[in-house]
């Protein structure tokens, strides 16, 4: 809900002015989905709906939104993923500075989608193109990274 209540702070001013950028953080998982959690790949699923909602509903209005996507940086935060975060995701891992770097071109562009990671765009045309086959795919990558564990 963060992100909704930053809105609803937010918008009225940059309305009032005709302009205003909302940047938030969504997570590669929110275009994809992260096996590893369902509360976490939910909640990141609904912070791009929420983005690309207000896109819609006020881009014409001088609102620029953007989402960034990013798979594993490695930070603090990818170490507590323990191993199966780390399965999944150190071999891609890119730094903070890697990071920051794709987050100021994806600002100077106005994109929506800020992908630090670039390979995260055919994996997302890939589930979109063939959801069916994207999920055998998923359940696959699971089966080899859990190996007897539910996974939730």
């Amino acid at each position: 809900m963060a992100h909704v209540r930053a809105a609803r702070e937010l918008l009225p001013g940059w309305l009032e002015r005709g302009q205003g950028r909302f940047v938030s953080t969504v997570s590669a998982a929110g275009l994809l989905t992260m096996l590893s959690s369902a509360p976490y790949s939910v909640t990141k699923h609904a912070a791009l709906a929420f983005g690309e909602w207000l896109s819609a509903t006020y881009g014409d209005r001088g609102v620029t939104v953007q989402c960034v996507c990013p798979m594993g940086v490695r930070t603090a935060m990818l170490e507590a993923s323990g191993p199966t975060g780390k399965a999944l995701m150190d071999a891609d891992a890119i730094t903070p500075e890697e990071a920051a770097d794709a987050v100021m071109a994806g600002l100077a562009d106005g994109r929506f989608l800020i992908l630090p990671h670039p390979q995260v765009a055919g994996y997302y045309a890939a589930r979109a193109a063939d959801t069916d086959g994207w999920l055998a795919g998923m359940r696959r990558l699971r089966g080899k990274v859990f190996t007897g564990k539910d996974g939730t």
